[in-house]
């Protein structure tokens, strides 16, 4: 996710910290590099503009300049100005004290926006709801089919009239409600190819008739800009409350997510990251943004695990990382919650400086069965007790496992590297983590993890050609598929 973003920046920041002498024209090339990485990642240009102008005139009236360490400063207004711009988030519905609160969900075919109403009704009934699915879009073949088999799978009821028209099916929906004890009635409307008069008169009529409490657009990110004017479009006709962005996990540039809100002023409220039916989560600026810089989100993973554990074992596996005694086994068990949790490659770009690990071609669930065969072939005591893997039992883990002994080797060093990282970043302010990071890369911490282009670059200079990092990166894939071909045999 916003791979091309997270790297565009990467390179940006990199090139202040390769000044001799930082100054306010050196500033002001790097921030050409920011402003060059949000326009690749197809971020609105007058957002783009605006935003490099917040970031120079806040780095300008802190004498970032003046500062010990000026490009750490950099990053850390970066960071807050991420937030702004995507912020301030309220993730909570406002539920009606008596009656039933109305969400009024719309969107253009093709957004997933059927599924997502099972995914918010899925969500809510998590959270000790009691949801009603009402299925308003009588213009798409087979959608209220859709709607009852996703209603069947989150176990939310589904009402539906085919002899109605669409307004009267929303407002009869509202009343078997209301007979029924549903306290949220979530309307799934008709969508369009495009925005047109049709489709806009008739959300007009339900909204007029309904009264929703919320309305929802629900948007595909991967549509960048084309979400962005949607979202525009919808919210001049129906004064939008928030927008749900859809396959967010999939989006490789970010400008939809980084452009609907200083567009439109209109929050995303939600984001949709992944096919799973539970896989829709409040949207929160702060880990956005801390994910964008390659810091990772160590709340929305907590939040993550959290889902997947009860209280007493989560709270149980806090205490152990708190003290330091988070070990293999428990690392172990951790990643069969991940299973359970969805994209393993996700879960990686949670965790601090992990995200950077991965490549174009790289197969996170396929190094996930990899370690996870290593360490069952440990003994209780080397998962407690990493330390005591010697040579010959690193062969024979290898030998067990179907590994080589120094993947073993690499394993375990990984393995205490994020221990000691996550441990740490956890109770830190960003700007803590801002240096931390920045030290960690500086002094190779970070060895095997870090991408690519810093390596080479530490080996080759600071200035490095374009055309360098290319040969370098093909020459990495190269060799990553080669052990690939090896392991198989």
């Amino acid at each position: 996710m916003f791979e091309s973003l997270t790297q565009g920046l990467t390179s940006a920041f990199d090139r202040i910290r390769g000044t001799t002498k930082f100054t306010e024209q050196n500033m002001r090339d790097g921030l050409k590099e920011v402003r060059r990485a949000l326009l690749s990642a197809d971020v609105n240009l007058e957002v783009a503009d605006r935003f490099i102008k917040r970031v120079e005139e806040s780095a300008l009236g802190r004498d970032v300049l003046k500062s010990l360490r000026p490009s750490e400063q950099i990053v850390q207004v970066v960071y807050e100005e991420l937030v702004g711009l995507m912020g301030p988030v309220q993730p909570a519905i406002p539920l009606r004290r008596s009656g039933p609160t109305v969400l009024m969900m719309c969107g253009l075919q093709g957004s997933g926006k059927t599924t997502t109403c099972g995914k918010l009704a899925k969500l809510l009934l998590s959270q000790g709801q009691h949801p009603l699915l009402v299925a308003a879009d009588l213009q798409r073949p087979a959608a209220i089919e859709q709607l009852k088999t996703v209603g069947a799978q989150v176990g939310v009821p589904v009402y539906a009239e085919a002899n109605l028209n669409p307004v009267q099916v929303c407002a009869a929906g509202i009343k078997e409600a209301e007979k029924t004890g549903k306290n949220i009635v979530i309307l799934d409307t008709a969508g369009r190819l495009h925005v047109d008069d049709a489709l806009m008169k008739e959300l007009e009529s339900i909204d007029k008739r309904c009264n929703p409490h919320q309305c929802y657009l629900v948007a595909d990110a991967l549509t960048g800009q084309d979400a962005v004017n949607s979202a525009k479009a919808f919210n001049d006709a129906l004064s939008l409350d928030g927008v749900i962005l859809t396959k967010l996990d999939g989006d490789a540039r970010g400008g939809a997510a980084l452009s609907i809100k200083d567009v439109t002023g209109v929050p995303i409220k939600f984001v949709g990251m992944g096919e799973k039916l539970d896989a829709l989560e409040p949207f929160r600026p702060e880990g956005m943004a801390s994910r964008i810089l390659g810091m990772g989100d160590v709340l929305g993973l907590v939040h993550k695990a959290q889902q997947a554990m009860d209280e007493d074992e989560a709270r149980k596996a806090q205490e152990k990382m708190e003290k330091g005694k988070f070990d293999l086994s428990d690392f172990y068990t951790q990643l069969q919650r991940v299973k359970s949790m969805g994209s393993f490659k996700g879960m990686l770009e949670l965790m601090p400086g992990m995200s950077q690990m991965l490549g174009d071609d790289d197969d996170p669930e396929g190094e996930m069965g990899r370690i996870e065969a290593i360490i069952s072939s440990m003994t209780e005591k080397e998962r407690a007790k990493p330390e005591v893997i010697d040579h010959s039992r690193r062969r024979r883990i290898a030998k067990g496992s179907g590994t080589e002994p120094h993947e073993v080797n690499k394993l375990i060093k990984m393995f205490e590297q994020m221990r000691s990282v996550m441990q740490g970043m956890a109770k830190m302010s960003m700007m803590d983590r801002v240096k931390m990071m920045m030290g960690m890369q500086k002094t190779g911490a970070l060895q095997g993890l870090a991408p690519l282009k810093q390596k080479e670059r530490s080996k080759r200079g600071a200035n490095i050609s374009d055309d360098d990092r290319r040969k370098a990166r093909k020459a990495e894939k190269q060799r990553k598929k080669s052990n690939r071909k090896r392991h198989r045999k």
